[in-house]
């Protein structure tokens, strides 16, 4: 085993592939998980969870270095929600190039980051043995995807994803950045909440396409996102039409207008539509981002239009 998949939560957390023994690092306690919990250890494990949540939300402290958190959530899987995230940052950057920008990546069990900003390698780590994140595009970034192998699953519960993604959060060197754009995982489950609770989150943004199925999940999502007193943006109507690159015909593919009825009922503004795009496509799977790489195009234009109405919304960061 590789000294950073010894180092994967830091100090915390180490497990084997294949479900084999999960140790302590910093300790002398060794957890065996060779067979699945019987009925009545997950019952107990169930409690165990009641029993820590009951004492109390955790206390918020800021990312050191860091003036604003802008998350990019969804409710669905599947919605384009991390090729936003990547463009949304890239797009913060280019319109204003004295702001310092990063990208997170907490989606633990599916990190894109990697990929999409054509990053590789192990971080480094500071001399106070924090990672310094990985630095693309004028990004600096950060995801388990630079952790643990391309092809490797990480087969972990809940209780140790979410250990993973406090040290995602605090054991990161960023320096000095206006803006930290945080890629969440779909759905609004254990990752959705840590992070939520454990730093003060400046706005949220959620990004949907058209359909009605994506659209019940995003309306969850938001609604999350109030339940624990973070502002909702906006959101985002992602593939919200295709135009056929030969005739010019457009088609919605996914149906019209859904993301701006649910903004309706919400009480929220759609920010912008994003295309359904080969360019997006093509762009992010090769590793260059459509704000990057076609800084001219509609489609680009369109992230940067997002951009600006995001900045928008959030409160000066001395407010």
């Amino acid at each position: 085993m590789g000294i950073w998949q010894r180092l994967l939560l830091f100090g915390a957390v180490s497990l084997r592939a294949g479900g084999g023994a999960a140790a302590w690092l910093g300790g002398s306690r060794t957890m065996v998980c060779r067979r699945q919990l019987s009925g009545a250890e997950s019952e107990t494990l169930k409690q165990r969870r009641t029993q820590i949540m009951s004492r109390g939300l955790p206390k918020q402290k800021p990312i050191e270095g860091v003036k604003q958190v802008i998350v990019v959530a969804s409710g669905k899987g599947g919605v384009g929600k991390s090729t936003t995230a990547v463009n949304l940052a890239l797009a913060l950057a280019a319109n204003d190039s004295s702001k310092a920008i990063g990208l997170l990546d907490v989606d633990v069990y599916g990190p894109s980051i990697p990929k999409m900003m054509n990053l590789k390698g192990n971080p480094e780590l500071s001399q106070s043995n924090l990672m310094k994140p990985l630095l693309n595009y004028g990004i600096a970034c950060m995801s388990m995807g630079f952790l643990v192998e391309e092809s490797e699953p990480v087969v972990w519960r809940g209780l140790i994803v979410m250990s993973a993604v406090e040290k995602l959060l605090r054991q990161v060197d960023w320096g000095q950045l206006d803006y930290l754009v945080v890629d969440m995982p779909p759905g609004t489950g254990d990752v959705q909440l840590s992070v939520s609770q454990n730093i003060p989150i400046t706005g949220a943004v959620i990004v949907s396409t058209p359909q009605d199925i994506a659209l019940l999940d995003a309306h969850k999502g938001a609604e999350m996102f109030r339940k624990v007193h973070v502002p909702v943006l906006g959101l985002i109507q992602n593939m919200s039409v295709f135009q056929c690159p030969k005739c010019k015909h457009k088609t919605h593919i996914f149906g019209a207008d859904g993301a701006r009825k649910l903004a309706q009922t919400l009480g929220l503004e759609v920010l912008g539509d994003i295309p359904l795009h080969l360019n997006i496509r093509e762009a992010s799977d090769t590793g260059q981002p459509i704000v990057f790489s076609q800084p001219d195009s509609d489609e680009a234009k369109a992230y940067l239009r997002i951009a600006v109405e995001v900045v928008r919304r959030l409160p000066s960061p001395s407010e």
